[in-house]
């Protein structure tokens, strides 16, 4: 079939409206109508070269969620008309990370950027006659996909679909790193740098698993807001400002758990991050830097001497098919926030100005809304 969607066709260039081929689905796919797709950093990402894809053009998008139109041949636990949220990893369950508990490490991530479908290994999108690279081999900046089994969870029907579709990146990946990435317990001090669409969600998390004090910390003063809003007990414009306060709040402990979810993470916040980092403590590598950056500051006395740990984090640290039920299922008990966190929605021919606006910082998700039109 041919689709309308966001096509980049080089680096530091917008993202393009452009006719996109899709492929049926071959064996061990299927093929999804979207309601939906969140507008992530790691998108803008690549746009900027920060992160490296295998080639262009790419057809954007990582965070679904939608409709089973089409299925192709052996796919199981999968059938037409089910309810879908896309996974940006995929989690196959027979490789040696899916059988150990691993499943966000599944070894189908290997080829998240190169665009070469699980199932055989060839492309899925076309722009123009020439292979696509499908964002994290989703591609959800358009209303079909044709996506592995592996990459979709099957949820509820009831639960409504632009919401569901903000489980398939940002709400997982903020929340298990604080529940499970940082093992936040209670009565714990945790700090957030950075509350955006991922951090905002640690924020949360944080708060469920019965921190005593959450510190957020944002240059901008909307989002500092709404981390108060989301249960955080202290904002800050700055890790300076957070970072003198930190210990009078403690007693001079620190925080336990720190986590670091800016929209570029830079080699100087691992330090600033671990001076904020109380005895036998962790800090939690959440958000994208340059693939290209390999300096980091960091304190190696302080490391061993203070016995503190820098663990880094890809969807939160848990399985998607285990994290996302679950995370809906607190969606409908009230104790996690869905429809509080889309700032602004989009029609799929304005993503370049819900871009901006996340640049911004207007925006705590950007939501594009496919219409019946796109369909």
């Amino acid at each position: 079939m041919k689709v309308k969607a966001a096509v980049l066709e080089e680096v530091g260039a917008p993202w393009q409206i452009s006719d996109v081929e899709l492929g049926d689905p071959v064996a061990g796919e299927v093929q999804v109508r979207l309601a939906a797709s969140g507008l992530c950093h790691s998108d803008a990402h690549v746009v900027s070269g920060a992160s490296p894809v295998a080639f262009l053009p790419v057809v954007g998008g990582h965070e679904g969620a939608g409709v089973v139109t089409k299925v192709g041949p052996g796919v199981r636990g999968v059938e037409e008309g089910d309810h879908v949220v896309l996974a940006f990893v995929p989690a196959c369950g027979r490789c040696p990370a899916c059988a150990s508990g691993l499943q966000n490490l599944c070894d189908e991530g290997a080829g998240l950027l190169t665009g070469r479908a699980i199932a055989d290994g060839s492309f899925r999108a076309h722009v123009g006659g020439r292979p696509a690279v499908q964002m994290c081999l989703l591609g959800t900046f358009s209303p079909y996909v044709t996506v592995s089994e592996s990459s979709v969870v099957t949820i509820e029907k009831d639960i409504p679909l632009d919401k569901a579709a903000l489980l398939g990146c940002g709400v997982s990946t903020g929340w298990g790193s604080a529940t499970e990435i940082g093992g936040v317990r209670p009565g714990d001090t945790v700090v957030v740098m950075g509350v955006g669409g991922v951090g905002i969600n640690s924020v949360q998390g944080a708060v469920f698993a019965g921190a005593r004090q959450v510190l957020a910390i944002d240059p901008v003063e909307y989002k500092r807001k709404t981390a108060l809003d989301f249960g955080a007990t202290h904002a800050y414009a700055s890790v300076e400002e957070a970072a003198a306060e930190v210990p009078d709040l403690t007693w001079g402990r620190d925080a336990e758990v720190v986590i670091v979810t800016v929209g570029e993470i830079r080699g100087e916040h691992i330090q600033q991050a671990l001076d904020m980092t109380g005895k036998g403590g962790q800090v939690v590598v959440t958000g994208m830097g340059d693939f290209r950056d390999t300096d980091v500051s960091l304190n190696l006395f302080e490391l061993t001497l203070l016995q503190k740990r820098v663990q880094g984090a890809i969807f939160g640290g848990a399985g998607p098919r285990t994290t996302i039920p679950r995370l809906l299922h607190l969606y409908r008990a009230g104790h996690l926030k869905l429809d509080e966190l889309v700032t602004s929605t989009y029609r799929l021919e304005d993503i370049n100005q819900g871009y901006q606006d996340l640049a911004d910082g207007k925006n705590l998700r950007g939501l594009v809304l496919f219409s019946d039109g796109d369909h």
